[in-house]
């Protein structure tokens, strides 16, 4: 079971009034589990880790609050509200986005008497210097640097039958992001002890070797060539080196410690990895940001940004939106006679 299902399965356990001590429970037991069940041996393992979860909850939960306000998302809306207008270039594009979110159709399906739905619009969000045309007073000017800015990559993937069950859901795919990066750094500790294990079994085998077969037909002759003498000098070097950085790392249950302190370490930081902000833009029909007065007509748009700074960072706008069953169009599929051409 995923962190999401445990999340929604139990809706209590993401309350965005309070922390209980039953989902900081939860949570360290889900933490534990997702990135290594082993390390429960460790002594006071969970009262080790429950202030680091409690703060990082505590942390999602003023992230999720912060999210706007749901608002209506569909094609027919498109002409009348400036912000989707911003967000999409054709009331087409609403209705193919919303036909692709294979989870929200399933809600639908799930929920035969559910006729909304709250879904998160997620979208990429690009600023870019452009050149362009202006107005200055009755003038046109040409090649002007303006600031454009984009919605691109628009998906639709956690939903939930309200407003409240979709910002848990919010919630728990959050702290599952947080696992995931400890899970990472975890995993950068093991291969880099795995490599010098690894090289440590190389240089023995072929330090073996040499002594085995001596300094060469240079034995013969009562002397020992200096290369095979420099080598075996050079491998005992780098053993040596290999054997204190393993010392460093430790043994198996220093190798536990290390994992605990680097799962506490991100729960305890969940800044480092999540932030959002809200940007307010002035913005023409053409999406390009006006800073003081202008002449054409100018909307007022905030636009709440998510940013996660893992191993891969992404900045995302982010809307939360209420959809009705009507707006569900008929799944996407292949035509398999076009496709049948190519073959």
């Amino acid at each position: 079971m995923g962190i999401l299902d445990w999340f929604k399965n139990r809706p209590a356990q993401f309350d965005a009034d309070r922390v209980s001590e039953e989902l900081i429970r939860s949570a360290v037991d889900k933490a534990i589990t997702l990135t290594n069940p082993r390390l429960a041996v460790l002594p006071g393992c969970h009262r080790r880790l429950a202030p680091a979860a409690e703060k990082a909850i505590e942390f999602l939960r003023a992230l999720v609050s912060e999210m706007p306000a749901s608002r209506p998302l569909s094609a027919a809306n498109w002409s009348a509200d400036p912000a989707l207008r911003a967000f999409f270039v054709a009331p087409a594009d609403i209705a193919a986005v919303l036909a692709r979110s294979d989870n929200l159709r399933t809600l639908f399906d799930k929920y035969i008497d559910l006729d909304e739905a709250c879904v998160v619009l997620g979208m990429s969000f690009t600023e870019q210097r452009v050149f362009g045309m202006a107005l200055q007073g009755d003038l046109v000017q040409r090649d002007v640097a303006q600031t454009s800015v984009s919605f691109s990559d628009h998906r639709a993937h956690i939903c939930g039958r309200d407003e409240s069950r979709l910002r848990r859901a919010v919630g728990a795919q959050a702290f599952e992001y947080l696992l995931a990066q400890a899970l990472a750094e975890i995993g950068e500790e093991r291969v880099e002890r795995q490599e010098l294990e690894a090289n440590r079994s190389l240089l023995r085998a072929r330090l073996r070797l040499l002594r085995q077969q001596g300094p060469g037909l240079g034995s013969l002759y009562g002397n020992s060539p200096p290369a095979a003498s420099s080598e075996q000098a050079r491998l005992e070097a780098e053993l040596l080196d290999n054997e204190k950085q393993l010392a460093a790392i430790g043994g198996n249950e220093s190798v536990l410690e290390m994992e605990l302190d680097s799962l506490r370490e991100v729960l305890e930081n969940p800044q480092r990895y999540l932030r959002a902000e809200t940007r307010h833009l002035r913005l023409t029909p053409m999406n390009i940001v006006v800073d003081g007065e202008s002449s054409e007509a100018v909307v007022d748009l905030d636009v709440h940004l998510a940013e996660l700074s893992g191993a891969a960072p992404v900045r995302r706008a982010v809307v939360v939106a209420r959809v009705g069953r009507e707006q569900m169009a008929q799944a996407p599929t292949m035509n398999l006679a076009d496709a049948a051409r190519y073959l």
